[in-house]
């Protein structure tokens, strides 16, 4: 059992949250923190089903491997997944939003 992959995950996860109360994006903005918690459970929900569906149809499979924890929150979905969707969620809520403050940026320069 190793906890390599979860505490890489944990680290990204950390450094995103850093740049979301520096810049303010997703859950520092001010008044929208319960839109994004529920745009981020939202995104959640849908990749679940979609992993469970697939794990259903036999298509998704766990590989055994070295660097995971080996907790099981079903068959065959690691709780690295889980992280992994929170993880992929919140990246795209900031990565959205700094790309909507671009080209604001740009305009306040010239």
């Amino acid at each position: 059992m190793s906890f390599a992959y979860l505490a890489i995950l944990a680290g990204g996860l950390a450094c995103m949250v850093l740049l979301d109360l520096r810049f303010r994006l997703v859950f520092a903005a001010p008044g929208r923190a319960w839109r994004a918690a529920l745009v981020l459970a939202l995104g959640l929900a849908f990749f679940l089903l979609w992993d469970l569906a697939g794990i259903g149809l036999g298509i998704f499979h766990r590989g055994e491997n070295p660097v995971s924890t080996g907790v099981l929150l079903a068959p065959e979905l690691p709780l690295e997944e889980l992280v992994f969707l929170v993880f992929l969620g919140y990246l795209t809520l900031v990565l959205y939003t700094g790309a909507l403050r671009v080209p604001a940026a740009r305009e306040v320069r010239r």
